[in-house]
């Protein structure tokens, strides 16, 4: 026997067809990038939406190799790996902190972090330059790291905060009476049960200094030690611009993040989801 179909509704349809022209409007501008990146700038300027019948890879090559797009792409690796690195452990651990751990300053530690959410940075950029400047960290890599780490910070604390404030009491007081010191419940029960969180975090940090462009172009100078989004500035000058190889480099630069993305994608939705129920 035929099982009974569910009828569908109007209001299904109307949904499916506005997530389909969403999911449009976000692939086509990405399409219509990669089609640009292997065409000429005359096929470019006569036929913007055309389809190239000869592919320029070579745009590419130039763009990479000549253009030293290489180079930048491992300096932003190197910056966004570290700051990664650096904010997850230091977050968490203040997150910790200040969610479980019970002492007097934790509410007013907590607002004095989220205050940097609060504060731009360009109104930073020219006492932080002035100092890194008498110090030695202008033009270098490390003192790049830093004002990622610290506007990084903030976020990752917000959100690991209300992740280690909705674990059960009872399962820390468990471990505690079984011998655990506060390191163990920190790596070895808080931290798996924010796994969730620290994805969302950990996405969030990337792709933001991942595609930071001020505060690396005031910092640095050096061809050799630019970031990705300072190399692609490159592409462009007063007098001509390159479309096609600067669109290529774009295509480089934003292809590790949606890698990324699609790695994680399960991963970031569901702590969104239980950040949201949790808090």
């Amino acid at each position: 026997m035929k099982k009974n179909r569910r009828p569908i509704r109007p209001g299904e349809v109307v949904k499916y067809i506005l997530f389909t022209l969403l999911a449009l409007i976000y692939i086509l501008p990405l399409v219509w990038v990669l089609n640009v990146s292997v065409k000429t700038n005359a096929q470019l300027f006569s036929d913007p939406f055309g389809l190239s019948a000869a592919p320029q890879w070579v745009n590419y090559y130039v763009a990479f190799f000549t253009a030293g797009l290489g180079v930048a792409l491992k300096n932003s690796f190197i910056v966004c790996t570290v700051t990664l690195v650096v904010s997850m452990i230091v977050g968490a651990m203040a997150a910790f902190g200040i969610a479980r751990l019970h002492w007097k300053a934790s509410g007013p530690c907590l607002l004095y972090y989220m205050t940097g959410m609060m504060v731009p940075v360009h109104c930073v950029l020219i006492p932080l330059f002035v100092t890194f400047s008498k110090i030695g960290l202008v033009n270098n890599l490390f003192g790049l790291t830093l004002p990622y780490i610290t506007f990084s910070l903030p976020i990752t604390i917000f959100i690991l905060n209300g992740f280690f404030q909705s674990m059960p009491h009872e399962l820390l007081e468990a471990a505690c009476i079984d011998g655990a010191n506060i390191y163990d419940c920190f790596f070895r029960i808080a931290l798996p049960l924010a796994k969730s969180g620290l994805f969302v975090t950990g996405l969030m940090t990337f792709i933001g200094n991942w595609n930071e462009l001020l505060v690396a172009m005031v910092f640095i100078s050096d061809p050799i030690k630019k970031t990705l989004p300072v190399s692609l500035t490159s592409f462009a000058s007063p007098y001509a611009t390159n479309y096609t190889q600067m669109f290529a480099a774009i295509v480089i630069s934003v292809l590790p993040t949606i890698i990324v993305y699609c790695i994680f994608s399960d991963k970031i939705v569901s702590g969104l989801t239980a950040g949201a129920v949790k808090g």
